[in-house]
This record gives C-alpha cells, sequence and structure tokens, in this order.
C-alpha cells in the first residue's frame, strides 16, 4: 500500500520548536509502516526523516499538498494542531482512506468547552469549567482550541472570555492513555507525563493576569506502572466512544480520587515514540487492522522507555 504521512511541524516549518516533537512521530509511523512493506510518503518543508519519501512542501502548499499526494495513496493519516485536523481529516477523506478520526470527532476534540460537556453528560469525570475566579483556588486556564499544554497556565484569577476555558485545578498524577480507537478500542499503554510548571509571570502575560506559572509538557515515561491501569483504561475507552474516536487516540488524564480527563487528543501523540521502544506489534500494522480488519484482544509490552523533549531536539535535528 501507499500511505501518505502529514506532520504538521514538519510540512510547514512555521515553529521550529515542534519539529523534533513532530518529527519523532512522524519517523516511528514511517518506519513502521516501511517495516511491514508499505510506501510511505510525507510532506516535508526541509526535514528529512530515515524512512519513507519525502514531498516538497511549504507553510502555504501544505493542505495543497495533502490533497494532492492523497489522491496517489491508498490511505493517509494528519498530525497537526487539533483545531487544524477536522478540515485536513476532511480533505484526507474526500481523496483516499483516513486512517485517523472523523473530522467530525475531531472538532468535537479540538473545542476544549464541547469535548468537557459531551464527557460530563456521558459520566465520565472532568475538570469543572469555570467563569469566574473565587479567592483562594487554583486554576488551569488554556486556549479553547489549543493543542496540549500550549499556552496552559495555572493561576489564581483569569479573564473570563470565548477563546479561554478555565477549569478548577486538580491535583493529582499527571498522565495520559494511548490507545488505537475503533470498533473494539485497544489500550496500548498507560504514560507518566512530565510536567514542568515556568516561573511566576510579573507582568501579564498570553493569560492577561500576572502570578501565572505556565504549564508545559517535557516527555514521558512508557509505560507507567500503577495498580489503577484498568481504572484508566476503561476511562480512556469511554471518553473515545462517546466522542466517537477513531485510529490512534491520547487521552490526557489527572489521576486523583477519580481519573479526571483533561484533554483528547485525536492523533497520534509524542507517547508513540516511547511506545514504539517497548511495544512487540507494528503501530502501523495496528492502524491499518483497525480500518481494514480486526485488532487483537491485547498487545505485548517489554520494559519502559523514558524520554525528553529536550533528548528529541538532539535526535531530530533540521536536515
Amino acid at each position: 500500500m501507499k500511505i501518505l504521512i502529514a506532520e504538521f511541524a514538519v510540512g510547514t516549518d512555521i515553529e521550529k520548536s515542534l519539529i523534533p516533537e513532530g518529527a519523532a512521530m512522524l519517523e516511528t509511523l514511517a518506519e513502521s509502516f516501511t517495516r511491514l512493506g508499505h510506501e510511505v510518503y510525507y510532506p516535508s518543508a526541509g526535514t528529512k526523516i530515515c524512512a519513507g519519501t519525502r514531498v516538497e512542501s511549504t507553510d502555504e502548499s501544505f493542505r495543497q499538498v495533502i490533497e494532492r499526494k492523497a489522491k496517489d495513496c491508498d490511505a493517509g493519516l494528519v498530525i497537526a494542531p487539533d483545531s487544524m485536523i477536522p478540515e485536513l481529516n476532511e480533505v484526507l477523506e474526500e481523496n483516499t482512506v483516513n486512517l485517523g478520526c472523523s473530522p467530525q470527532s475531531a472538532t468535537c476534540c479540538a473545542d476544549k468547552l464541547m469535548c468537557t460537556e459531551i464527557l460530563k453528560k456521558a459520566g465520565i469525570k472532568a475538570p469543572e469549567i469555570v467563569k469566574k475566579a473565587e479567592e483562594g483556588k487554583k486554576y488551569v486556564t488554556k486556549p479553547r482550541f489549543g493543542c496540549g499544554a500550549e499556552a496552559t497556565y495555572l493561576v489564581t484569577e483569569f479573564d473570563n472570555n470565548e477563546e479561554l476555558v478555565a477549569s478548577e485545578y486538580v491535583k493529582g498524577e499527571t498522565l495520559s492513555v494511548s490507545l488505537i480507537a475503533g470498533k473494539k478500542p485497544l489500550p496500548l499503554t498507560v504514560n507518566r507525563q512530565f510536567i514542568e510548571f515556568g516561573e511566576k509571570e510579573t507582568e501579564a502575560g498570553e493569560n492577561g493576569k500576572t502570578g501565572a506559572f505556565g504549564i508545559k509538557y517535557n516527555g514521558s515515561l512508557t509505560p507507567y506502572q500503577t495498580p489503577r491501569r484498568d481504572e484508566l483504561y476503561e476511562t480512556a475507552i469511554s471518553t473515545v466512544k462517546c466522542l466517537n474516536c477513531f485510529g490512534y487516540v491520547g487521552v490526557d488524564i489527572i489521576l486523583a480520587d477519580l481519573p479526571y480527563v483533561v484533554d483528547v487528543n485525536p492523533r497520534p501523540t509524542a507517547s508513540l515514540f516511547g511506545i514504539s521502544h517497548v511495544m512487540r506489534e507494528e503501530i502501523g500494522d495496528l492502524l491499518l487492522k483497525n480500518k481494514f480488519g480486526e485488532l487483537p484482544d491485547s498487545i505485548h509490552i517489554g520494559g519502559e522507555y523514558r524520554f525528553s523533549k529536550d533528548a528529541l531536539g538532539e535526535l531530530f535535528e533540521k536536515a
């Protein structure tokens, strides 16, 4: 089969700090599909990985390259900021077989407010959305249509506006569950996310208030051993089912008295890089079986793998 993998950071080169993380996911997938005997094509504005065939692209042409190349491929997968995935997956579906979430499902995941409301109606715990800060309490603010930990802050006060989502701060273990969503969801691993709090801002920043601490993701440990694994898997499976997700999905969870779902990523996440080092199965094979065949009942994991974003930066430098 010919497979298109379109990763936004590599394909556009507009946010160089994201290229190592994007290249890690892209190369992991490309190598897997290649080992299985498939031809892989990927848009790139300069970065070259160790597998697949590079297709020249730019920020301006990224969407057009996906549309053009998808016509020549049997299947495709997009990795991009969550707010862009609905449109790009629609382009993919119009021209080939989409191995990821539908545009409708990706839209629900990308809108943090909508996503939280859907989860709560389904009985899945999520941090409460708040409109007004109360003295003495902490909150987490993030863009309503943000991606991962982008522009995420721990604050005691905030400006209420339509582009910002503020939720109660839940203290607990910062984890994620990676799984293949579909007719028969297949959990892969629980991952420990390494979260760093930046220095306190003394001037108003992107969040609009002083006294905010930036929250940044800096890698993960895969798998994370916890006696509550089955509880986490059950929460993640219920989450992807109620959002009609498909393909590789990362569900970010704060594990406190109960698992609280804080984000649903309708696409491959950086944890995939770690998973590929400990999982016996090929991720490419699982994605194809999810679409064209039937997934196994379980996977085989051996050992553990830890990485940081800094380490990815050393591994994946722009060619």
